[in-house]
């Protein structure tokens, strides 16, 4: 009952030193039999020594003592040195595949992994139940032996890519201060026929072997579903070409059938005797054929292997349904993308161990780039302000700032700044398009957050506002939809107030306001009908996606229409009364072409107080 009480103690204490703590009590019996293996180790070593200086005394007590050199091959050494050294050439040939079949892990010992759970930010509900698994592997004795429990085997981590799986396995290992043993999925299938069962094979016995010296081992096996495959089933793809369309139906190949039957066979196979017990077992069962059966001795059962298996994959749905049973893969664990707190966690972990000025240390900005990260993985995050690093290192600073911070995130979510040289009519018209979009999002969307204004080409854009939700958000609203559609359209609107006409720079504003309303009209159930497109799967109607379903009938593409005509109209009226807002935003594009939040707020806010007697109107006035 102590260590229950224990467990639960550490369960619901805060992660630290407590944990630690507890750890350390858990690792008793696990010490214990790498105590027992080292002490065995060194009895070996004694013996062996021992029975080689007994024979070296003997040879010198006998007057021959023995001479070290290079031994004499004798006259005829050609006729049968040359004829030996072909046979061992030919049968190192013919041995090359088993050569092959040796398990392809790398393995790493706690020391050398350098990680802990301290390490591990913005997971914390897959790491309570992670620490809870270690726990019972560390005191897996108490846990068979008084409570008559069967530890878990096995368990799955699914996931995004970069959202953790291997980092969290790494620390599991640390923690518990057991040999991990790191394989790729991919580099069990072999050429040979054969191999690749033997290559999944040793690796258990790997495994097994270093779960008796140590006390316990944990395998980690990355991407899984490359060996774990769903047997006997297919996938049907079909594929356009010209008029027609080709359907492939692709199997699994009987080969891969064999790698995950041998899987399934060794994840129940931890307990099987070794080769000493096989032998010793043999030897009983012969003489129990003389004996009467009362009088038959019994045989040792197999020792338990201490083994965990931690298997990491991003397509969870492909894995053999056999695989996930209890007794193999207990547990299916689901690594989320992180939410805003653990991203503000991850952030302050990152920056602690990277040069960064005083202006990082702000609560506010801080908080900001955990807002503007949303859908970020733990990977992302950190590959971002490594590239701010970059950033400041290209400007001969060796501390990274807000503004490169900004620089790499854009760099990474829309692509490299590409200069170009606009006429002076078309910057102007970019800098109206882009300040018209930021003045409706300053105006309308006030859940909205302004990040950077630009006029910058990237990729195909040609300028950009970027603009994020001031709180983590899940459901949008009626009202919250119509600002953003409102701000989608604004750039045509300021175009055609300060131009006269629009150009082409508004298609991609009209295919993202076009795909909103449809799905408002088709799937959200806000405009003239409540029915919803996403329902229908075959039949007239039955485009692949929701906007062309919507827009196959007359009824929902007059609707949609309707929808764009009136909210653009309804911006344009907004903008009109608030030009001097546009014209100042503009003004401020065309001197500095990149304006980032805080500069976007304080040249709206001037221009507000430079005309008192213009209040904005929102939208709703």
């Amino acid at each position: 009952m102590d260590k229950l009480e224990a467990t639960e103690a550490a369960r619901l204490a805060p992660r630290g030193e407590t944990w630690r703590t507890v750890a350390d009590g858990h690792k008793k019996s696990v010490r214990a039999i790498q105590e027992r293996a080292r002490q065995k180790r060194l009895r070996y070593l004694l013996y062996t020594n021992l029975v080689i200086l007994a024979y070296l005394g003997k040879r010198l007590l006998e007057g021959h003592p023995v001479a070290f050199g290079l031994p004499h091959l004798g006259a005829d050494a050609m006729l049968w040195l040359f004829p030996v050294i072909l046979i061992v050439m030919m049968g190192g040939v013919l041995l090359l595949p088993l050569a092959s079949g040796r398990s392809p892990h790398i393995k790493f010992s706690p020391e050398e992994i350098g990680i802990g759970f301290a390490d591990v930010r913005g997971i914390d509900n897959v790491l309570e139940e992670v620490t809870r698994t270690l726990q019972i592997f560390l005191t897996y004795k108490s846990f068979r032996d008084e409570l008559g429990g069967n530890p878990r085997r096995g368990i799955l981590f699914e996931g995004r890519p970069g959202t953790g799986k291997t980092h969290l396995a790494k620390a599991m290992a640390a923690e518990a201060g057991v040999p991990f043993f790191f394989v790729s999925a991919p580099a069990f299938p072999s050429m040979w026929h054969g191999m690749t069962a033997m290559k999944i094979r040793r690796f258990f016995k790997t495994l097994k072997k270093a779960a008796r010296k140590h006390g316990g081992a944990i395998g980690f096996i990355e991407e899984i579903d490359a060996v774990g495959a769903s047997r006997g089933g297919g996938v049907d793809a079909s594929t356009e070409y010209g008029g027609g369309a080709s359907s492939v139906l692709r199997m699994v190949s009987p080969g891969s059938e064999g790698m995950v039957n041998e899987l399934l066979v060794q994840l129940q196979s931890f307990d099987s005797p070794l080769l000493g017990g096989r032998i010793r077992n043999w030897f009983v069962d012969i003489a129990n054929l003389l004996m009467r059966p009362e009088h038959r001795f019994k045989k040792s059962p197999p020792d338990y292997s201490n083994v965990l298996i931690v298997g990491a994959t991003n397509r969870a749905e492909a894995l053999d349904a056999a695989l996930l049973r209890p007794g193999r893969f207990d547990r299916t664990l689901y690594f989320d993308l992180p939410s805003r707190s653990g991203r503000r966690e991850l952030i302050d972990y990152f920056l602690t161990r990277r040069a960064h000025t005083a202006e990082m240390d702000r609560e506010d900005l801080r908080e900001e780039l955990a807002s503007m990260t949303l859908g970020y993985s733990p990977a992302m995050l950190e590959h971002v302000l490594d590239e701010a690093l970059v950033w400041s290192i290209r400007d001969g600073r060796r501390a990274l700032t807000w503004r490169d911070v900004q620089q790499a995130r854009l760099s990474e979510e829309i692509g490299l700044a590409q200069p170009v040289a606009y006429t002076e009519r078309e910057r102007r018209l970019i800098a109206t398009h882009e300040a018209g979009h930021a003045t409706a999002a300053y105006l309308c969307a006030k859940e909205r957050k302004l990040e950077v204004l630009s006029i910058i080409k990237r990729r195909q854009a040609l300028g950009l506002l970027a603009h994020s939700d001031l709180e983590e958000r899940f459901t949008k609203t009626k009202s919250e939809l119509e600002s953003t559609l409102k701000v989608a359209l604004a750039g045509m609107a300021a175009e055609e107030i300060f131009f006269g006409e629009s150009g082409t720079g508004p298609s991609s504003d009209l295919a993202a306001a076009t795909a909103l309303v449809a799905q408002m009209v088709g799937l959200y159930g806000m405009g003239d009908s409540l029915v919803s497109y996403d329902a229908v799967n075959n039949g007239g109607h039955s485009a692949p996606n929701i906007v062309a379903k919507v827009l196959s009938t007359d009824a929902g593409k007059n609707e949609v229409d309707g929808i764009l005509k009136s909210h653009k109209d309804q911006i344009a009226y907004l903008i009109e009364i608030n030009r001097h807002l546009v014209e100042a935003l503009r003004d401020a594009l065309i001197d500095h072409e990149e304006l980032l939040g805080d500069e976007i707020l304080s040249v709206l806010r001037k221009a507000g107080a430079a005309h008192p007697n213009r209040h904005p109107v929102t939208a709703g006035a």
